[in-house]
């Protein structure tokens, strides 16, 4: 029975991926030029209503640059339904953070553990020690992070880069002066900018050992964006540009105003409830430092002393030698 429930999440898991790709299938027309399959199951499901929710809000908006402004307003729309998801996913992480914090000295003394380990027995102990502090104190490994937000975007992603690029009402389309289905180089590095910003602000308040670890993925963060950015229509990559403001914004909310009064919260939990000892350093490790450091002062006292009259004998010497 457990098997079959693992296989069902593992099925559905595994389509809602596919599903959220948001991959449009691609046909050639008479001349051998590469276009949607309108009649494909991607395309009368996402691509088509997108196209037609885009067709109607540019009829709203009137003007020159209402296609531009329409796929603002459609970012917004989508950035907005998911903003709560992601304030929640974020404020998980955090409080997954802030809880790391008691238990890293058992962490700490399981990687040394890991570290000395010469056989495969003691390594699956010590895995099975680190499995069991994150248990015991209800920590997840994975820090609470997760990719359900930027799974949602895909199939926008998707469905809006079809859209730019082969949708007949996107054809002659402009944003002030920007062709929509042309790469623009502005858009681009806007983006950049963007996700560089909310990079930044999501290290506020965090520590100096963290900062570390996360310094890579704020560059490869925005690189990312740009790759994906650099080949897009203008109508894509404006896409990004809103998603990334709209990025900095919930980083703000998150790091800047909720983060103190999590940290806040944890530290009065754990001040309360103070985190289950699952691992400790080995006694004789510990007795053995005390009584080295114990000794260091001994031995340093023994030297001088030893020194001295090491001076003393020679002055001695040399009397009895004249």
């Amino acid at each position: 029975m457990k098997k079959m429930k693992n296989w069902l999440l593992g099925s559905g898991l595994t389509l809602m991926l596919l599903f959220l790709s948001g991959c449009v299938k691609m046909t050639q027309d008479a001349s051998g030029k590469a276009i949607p399959d309108t009649g494909s199951f991607t395309y009368k499901v996402l691509v088509a209503p997108l196209d037609s929710l885009l067709k109607m809000i540019a009829n709203l908006v009137g003007g020159d640059n209402r296609w531009g402004w329409a796929i603002i307003l459609v970012t917004l729309i989508v950035r907005f339904i998911i903003l709560p998801l992601g304030i929640h996913q974020s404020r998980q992480t955090m409080i997954q953070s802030e809880k790391m914090q008691y238990i890293k000295p058992q962490l700490d003394a399981v990687q040394a553990k890991l570290k000395a380990a010469t056989t495969q027995q003691e390594q699956l102990a010590a895995q099975q020690e680190m499995s069991a502090v994150y248990k015991e104190n209800g920590v997840s490994m994975l820090g609470g992070m997760g990719c359900l937000p930027l799974l949602i975007q895909m199939p926008v992603f998707s469905a809006l880069y079809t859209t730019a690029r082969y949708s007949e009402n996107l054809q002659n389309a402009s944003f002030y002066g920007i062709d929509l289905t042309k790469p623009a180089i502005i858009f681009v590095v806007l983006a950049g900018v963007f996700y560089a910003l909310q990079s930044v602000v999501s290290m506020v308040g965090i520590p100096e050992e963290q900062k570390k670890q996360m310094r890579m993925m704020s560059i490869v963060s925005p690189l990312m964006i740009i790759m994906f950015s650099i080949g897009a229509p203008a109508g894509v990559t404006l896409y990004w540009v809103v998603g990334g403001f709209i990025a900095c914004l919930q980083t703000y909310i998150t790091n800047v105003i909720m983060k103190p009064r999590i940290k806040a919260q944890i530290q009065a939990e754990m001040k309360k409830n103070p985190p289950k000892v699952v691992v400790t350093p080995p006694k004789k490790e510990v007795e053995a430092k005390s009584t080295t450091q114990a000794n260091q002062p001994q031995a340093k006292k023994l030297n001088q002393g030893n020194n001295q009259n090491k001076g003393r004998n020679a002055g001695k010497q040399q009397r009895n030698h004249k």
